[in-house]
C-alpha cells in the first residue's frame, strides 16, 4: 500500500532521515562503544540499552526511507467551496445537537489531540469534497454510522506547521 502524501511530508521526512542518519547515529554508535567497555556484555544494561536505542533508529531511518520511496505525492489544492487537505471543518452532530471543529491533513501528521485528523479516517473521508450545508454520513464500522451537517469551511494551506508523527 502506497501512502498519499504532500511535498512538505516528504520534505520533512527526509529531513528527519539526514538528522538521524548525520547526527543520531553516529551518536549512538559512540555510545555503544563507550558502554560496551564497561565490562561483562551479559549484565551490562547501559550496553543493551544503548543497542536498544540504535535498534529504534535503524527502524525508523527504514521506515522513513520506505515512505519516501513508495509513497505518492498529491496536490493540496481544492475548490474553495469544497472541503480539502489542511481546510479547518466545523460541523454539526446530529446526534448529540453539538458542534466540533477538526483540520484535515494526512496520516502522516494526523493529531487527534489537537483535533487534527487523517484525510483517510472515518470523519475525514465522508467530508472531503463535502461543501457547506451539506449532511454527510460518517460510517464508523460496518454497524455504527452517525449524521453530520458541514457549518464552516476555512481553508488551509500545507504550511509546514504540522509536524510529523514520530512513532
Amino acid at each position: 500500500m502506497y501512502d498519499e502524501l504532500t511535498p512538505v511530508d516528504i520534505k520533512k521526512m527526509q529531513e528527519e532521515l539526514d538528522y538521524r542518519i548525520t547526527v543520531v547515529r553516529p551518536k549512538i554508535l559512540e555510545e555503544v562503544k563507550f558502554t560496551r567497555s564497561f565490562g561483562d556484555l551479559s549484565e551490562n544494561f547501559e550496553y543493551h540499552a544503548a543497542k536498544r536505542e540504535r535498534g529504534k533508529n535503524e527502524s525508523r531511518i527504514r521506515y522513513l526511507r520506505n515512505m519516501i520511496k513508495t509513497a505518492i505525492v498529491i496536490d493540496t489544492k481544492s475548490a474553495d467551496d469544497v472541503v480539502g487537505l489542511f481546510d479547518t471543518v466545523t460541523y454539526y452532530v446530529e446526534e448529540d445537537a453539538e458542534e466540533e471543529t477538526v483540520r484535515i491533513a494526512t496520516s502522516l501528521r494526523r493529531d487527534p489531540f489537537q483535533s487534527i485528523i487523517s484525510k483517510e479516517s472515518p470523519l475525514g473521508s465522508a467530508i472531503m469534497g463535502k461543501r457547506v450545508g451539506d449532511r454527510v454520513e460518517v460510517k464508523v464500522n460496518p454497524d455504527y454510522s452517525y449524521y453530520i451537517v458541514i457549518r464552516k469551511i476555512e481553508k488551509g494551506a500545507d504550511d509546514e506547521s504540522l509536524e510529523i508523527r514520530k512513532y
